[in-house]
């Protein structure tokens, strides 16, 4: 018992086989990490900026959390760090409760994800539905964008609504016109020279050079444009947030909402990584460890919870990355910048971050994914629309649970409607009597959903003596609907109908027997693992009643 405690254990920590093959691919993970390092370092700036944390935070968080995260987690290849959906859910949180929330949240949320991988719920993500899942990136993505509508017209946005939409309009309305066009060309420049350099090689950091570019301009002749600002030149020394009863009370609701949405980016993340490249299996348990921990790393820097950043990611997988020294790069590659580069940072323009993120939400909201989602069923689509309406209007997590809920049920719909109860007639030739006997063929399920429905159908039948229930045919059962079975095989036996079952499956029996089906037989003799020998028992019934009239 012991030996196999401690194998469990063990899956969860990082081994010398995670970095199997690094002596033939140390160059490839070498490039890959100082590639996916140039690629995140305007996106973890902006994101900083644009959940209101600042991008201290953004960079702390990539550096701290992506270094963690490549160590501990459960893939070989994902990246880590600050992303849009965290920023969608962080920025109210910094409107309510102040920047220094973050860091609390951040470990709050990274001990529920650490606990969550201890106890093996990594799978879990698996039951999402994917209309739910593009409904809610296609949410996030409009999120993103609008959030970005006070930089790019030169406001603050502070005293502006938690609400992206209202507060995008909230910008418009207030900024100053028409120096608010001056912002708004620097981000048309960067997004056009974003897309522009995509197109003319994809492998090229546009993000990067488009930052590098417009930051030169700007600074050379001196437009006044607001900035950065001053970066530290080393990382903080690791202090533990402040904590109070009242603190952790009034953060619990919006960590767990956190802690929800990084497990689900994060899995989903490296899910997509594991497709991409030949770089073998993630471990979805040992994955919500190494993002746990890198949370409450993050926080203990001053930085923002982490996910598994799905853009940064494929960066990784298309620059030839192959183990998860890759990310470890990538998070040293973006220290030198803190180390070395600081100064130079701090004139970045935050017009020019919030190109760069405008032009990543556009990305997000995929018009082939939607075409493919609103084509496939209704109810998919509904789910979708629902999703993503629900995300841009209320809140990320409220509109995963409510698409997962709208989901289910349409699921359930649907099996409630494959689900059937036939009465088929009895096979050989006809003999005196059979036209009192009902044989029922139950098909697809007998669940909550549709127990009531069938079994009714059943019990409506009058003028029948002996009833056979064929359950052969059943595929699932729960406990609704073997209850529901009980009460109905009672109800008959009550009005004198004698029911027999006929093939209850060995996965059933168990269940059945507990719920009374079996005991609410008139004779235990009355079950049968054949149809024959069950008509052949029912034509007995009736042929003694009628010598008894």
């Amino acid at each position: 018992m012991k030996n196999v405690s401690w194998a469990s254990v063990a899956s969860l920590l990082p081994s010398v086989r995670d970095y199997r093959g690094i002596r033939s691919s140390w160059r490839a993970d070498l490039v890959a990490g100082v590639t996916v390092g140039i690629v995140a370092l305007p996106l973890a700036l902006a994101f900083g900026v644009s959940s209101g944390a600042g991008a201290e935070a953004g960079l702390i968080t990539a550096i701290v959390a992506g270094l963690v995260a490549a160590v501990f987690g459960g893939s070989n290849v994902q990246v880590s760090g600050p992303t849009g959906a965290m920023v969608v859910v962080l920025a109210p949180i910094v409107v309510s409760h102040g920047v220094g929330a973050v860091a609390v949240v951040s470990l709050l949320a990274g001990i529920i994800v650490l606990v969550a991988g201890a106890l093996r719920l990594g799978r879990v993500v698996s039951y999402i539905p994917w209309p739910v899942i593009e409904g809610f990136t296609v949410g996030i993505g409009v999120i993103i964008f609008l959030q970005q509508v006070p930089a790019a017209v030169g406001v603050s946005g502070e005293g502006h609504s938690t609400n992206a939409v209202i507060a995008a309009f909230q910008s418009v309305a207030d900024a100053d016109w028409p120096s608010a066009f001056l912002p708004l060309v620097v981000v048309a420049v960067v997004a056009v020279m974003m897309l522009t350099l995509t197109r003319v090689n994809g492998k090229l950091p546009a993000s990067f050079l488009a930052i590098v570019v417009v930051t030169v301009v700007v600074a050379w002749v001196g437009l006044p444009l607001a900035t950065i600002g001053e970066l530290p030149r080393s990382l903080p020394a690791p202090s533990l947030p402040a904590l109070d009863l009242g603190t952790l009370a009034s953060l619990a609701g919006p960590a767990f909402a956190v802690a929800a949405l990084a497990a689900i980016e994060s899995l989903l993340s490296a899910r997509v990584a594991a497709s991409m490249a030949d770089t073998g299996p993630y471990d979805a348990d040992r994955e919500l460890v190494g993002q746990g921990l890198a949370s409450i790393a993050s926080g203990f820097f001053g930085g923002m919870p982490a996910t598994g950043a799905i853009a940064r990611t494929a960066v990784n997988v298309r620059s030839g990355a192959r183990t998860r020294a890759a990310s470890v790069v990538h998070a040293l590659a973006l220290l030198a910048v803190v180390y070395l580069a600081a100064n130079v940072v701090a004139f970045i323009p935050l017009a020019a971050l919030s190109g760069v993120l405008m032009v990543t939400a556009a990305r997000m909201v995929s018009p082939r994914v939607i075409r493919l989602v609103l084509r496939s069923t209704r109810s998919d689509a509904v789910v979708f629309v629902v999703t993503a309406i629900i995300t841009v209007s209320f809140d990320l997590i409220v509109a995963v649970g409510i698409g997962i809920a709208v989901a289910a049920f349409f699921a359930l719909r649907s099996l409630s409607t494959a689900s059937g109860v036939h009465r088929e007639e009895i096979a050989g030739e006809p003999e005196p009597g059979d036209e009192r006997i009902a044989v029922f063929r139950i098909d697809g399920s007998l669940f909550f959903g549709a127990a009531e429905r069938l079994l009714d159908r059943i019990a409506a039948h009058h003028g029948i003596e002996v009833v056979v229930l064929r359950l052969s045919q059943l595929q699932l059962i729960d406990a609704t609907g073997a209850h529901t079975l009980t009460e109905m095989v009672t109800a008959l036996e009550q009005r004198g109908v004698t029911v027999l079952i006929k093939g209850i499956r060995p996965e059933h029996l168990q269940l059945l027997d507990r719920l009374g089906v079996i005991g609410s037989l008139r004779h235990p003799n009355h079950l049968f693992a054949e149809l024959d020998p069950a008509v052949d028992h029912a034509r007995s019934h009736i042929r003694r009643a009628a010598a008894g009239a």
